[in-house]
């Protein structure tokens, strides 16, 4: 079997590439690597000024080594082998967006630390019980949530309580699965 990507063999063929240097460059745009990259290794310290990364459909199974990555706002990682969600405290004051449909993910422990994390896609994973879903109501800035296709949606939405019982646990949210609704607080006052 071909031995896996290097992050930093990804970055000298994106740079190539593009003609753009990944220490300067705003967007990058590492997914789908043939071989797939398996770990995010200390070459991603190198992307400083990166506001967006995509690693998706990779083979990558931890988050790791984001702490250079001071910029980064939207984080895709979406198609990947990732088990949960440690990892993340380096972006946690920066990142707005985090992709991560379509990995092995059921449980949200560290989901905590995403201050300012507006748009969660975690469409697509493991997660089967209202405890873990429960832990996106710590996400302050959370607007945005793609769940569809986790165990406890699947459930929920056979049972018809699924936007119910997902929008009463997390209020604020403004769009759910891809739709926009409004939330009960909202209708509560404009009846005032």
């Amino acid at each position: 079997m071909a031995k896996a990507t290097t992050i930093k063999e990804a970055l000298v063929k994106w740079e190539e590439k593009t003609g753009e240097k990944a220490a300067e460059a705003t967007a990058v745009k590492l997914y789908s690597q043939i071989p797939p990259i398996e770990k995010m290794d200390a070459s991603l310290a190198a992307l400083v000024s990166c506001e967006r990364l995509s690693l998706s459909t990779n083979c990558i199974e931890k988050i790791a080594n984001l702490n250079g990555l001071k910029n980064l706002r939207i984080l895709s990682l979406g198609r990947n082998n990732i088990k949960n969600l440690n990892g993340l405290e380096a972006v946690g004051d920066s990142l707005e967006e985090l992709w991560i449909s379509y990995n092995q993910i059921d449980k949200l422990k560290g989901i905590h630390v995403m201050k300012k994390l507006k748009v969660l896609y975690i469409s697509n994973n493991l997660v089967k019980e209202w405890a873990e879903f429960q832990k996106l109501a710590d996400l302050p800035a959370l607007v945005d949530l793609v769940f569809v296709g986790n165990p406890l949606e699947e459930k929920h939405s056979q049972d018809g309580n699924w936007l119910e019982e997902a929008t009463r646990r997390l209020p604020k949210l403004k769009k759910l699965d891809g739709e926009k609704h409004i939330c009960r607080r909202d209708e509560e006052e404009s009846d005032l």
